[in-house]
């Protein structure tokens, strides 16, 4: 499973990644979770053709699109995809 989180680098994205981050380890998955900013993450954004940010995106599909203060949705949705 490819874990990512896509944004411009600023201090939401990066909490998104941290939070990401805690609901991987705390379902016992060994993935890691990548965090693209800046030119890299835009253009990754661009490509899957999300126009806001930050990304979750798992398995190089848009899973949430926005900032959630949520660790348990996010870990909700990184279960579901690895069922998929």
């Amino acid at each position: 499973m490819k874990i990512q989180v896509l944004g411009s680098g600023c201090l939401t994205c990066k909490k998104l990644y941290e939070l990401t981050k805690q609901a991987v380890e705390e379902t016992g998955l060994k993935e890691e979770v990548k965090y693209l900013t800046g030119q890299e993450g835009l253009q990754k954004m661009i490509d899957m053709g999300v126009m806001s940010s930050p990304v979750l995106a798992i398995n190089g599909k848009s899973a949430m699109t926005g900032f959630v203060d949520n660790v348990e949705k996010i870990k909700k949705l990184i279960l579901e995809a690895k069922e998929k």
